[in-house]
């Protein structure tokens, strides 16, 4: 079976299944070609939110799926491969960030979409690389508490002067492994070409780009821009995808490092295989831990 069958077989079986398939915009393009929805990870629960499929295959890492199940309790949410984690959200677990609310009272406690459900439950208010600035700007709390990742905390509290911000040591060891001489290196490869990357990079990347933004936020940058070339500063798999959008432009990654390992453990065999019922993980939450976790996203969707 060659990629174009394989893809054939699986729209077929998720029309006959009443599945709706989500692929993460750092997935391989064979994947997100059988995809219902491609995007960054939050957008993509909205998605299924309002689907009317039974069942949900996220094509991702778990936090992504929790946070599906979290908005969609009702589904049944699947995963091809269930060890497909977000190092960023194991960084921080429910007992130390109980921890963290002791040392820090007098914080409201932000935390990042890339979190497990459990430390949503404990969470004052979620928010996302696009949303993070708006809604901490709106929040009547004057200290926050932002896990886990420093380096986009970072990048919100430069841009929100007036309230106070205690940052623990985390982030994507991804984006952390770009470079302020790596952009220095690729604007002399070439000139001229801006330098898009995302927040979760290293502050000293971000104040040396020419755009920081979500992964959406890129590529709508790219997308609406007059410039021929452009150098990206996030998941590799972006630029690729660019590339395929808009041909009549060149896309270069930052760095032929910058790759999420468990963003491309998933593969469009396990994707057929997941539809089959033959391998997969489901995500089970359970009623309380829903609950608990709906009412910090709750709070972001009421702020923007």
């Amino acid at each position: 079976m060659n990629i174009h069958q394989m893809q054939e077989r699986i729209r077929e079986l998720k029309k006959e299944k009443n599945v709706c398939i989500l692929a993460h915009a750092y997935q391989s393009g064979d994947i997100i070609e059988a995809a219902d929805f491609t995007g960054d990870s939050f957008g993509l629960a909205r998605k299924a939110e309002k689907s009317e499929c039974g069942t949900v295959i996220m094509c991702g890492v778990r936090f992504m799926a929790e946070t599906v199940k979290i908005l969609s309790p009702q589904k049944r949410v699947l995963m091809p491969r269930g060890e497909a984690g977000c190092p960023m959200a194991d960084q921080i677990d429910p007992q130390m960030l109980r921890q963290l609310k002791e040392m820090y009272p007098d914080h409201a406690v932000v935390c990042y979409v890339n979190t497990s459900a459990e430390v949503k439950t404990l969470s004052d208010v979620c928010v996302t690389s696009s949303s993070a600035v708006d809604i901490i700007r709106k929040m009547d709390a004057e200290k926050i508490l932002f896990i886990p990742d420093c380096n986009l905390g970072d990048y919100v509290r430069k841009q929100i002067p007036e309230k106070t911000f205690k940052l623990i040591s985390g982030g994507c060891p991804t984006h952390a492994r770009l470079t302020v001489k790596d952009i220095e290196k690729a604007r002399a490869a070439h000139p001229g070409a801006p330098v898009l990357v995302h927040p979760e990079c290293q502050p000293a990347v971000v104040e040396a780009a020419d755009f920081a933004g979500s992964t959406t936020e890129v590529m709508d940058y790219a997308a609406k821009s007059s410039a021929k070339s452009f150098i990206i500063g996030t998941e590799n798999s972006i630029a690729a995808h660019l590339g395929l959008q808009f041909p009549e432009k060149l896309f270069f990654p930052l760095s032929k490092d910058c790759v999420c390992h468990n963003m491309k453990i998933t593969t469009l065999p396990d994707l057929l295989h997941c539809l089959e019922g033959v391998d997969g993980e489901e995500i089970v939450l359970d009623d309380d831990t829903v609950k608990s976790a709906r009412r910090c996203i709750d709070e972001m969707l009421r702020l923007g």
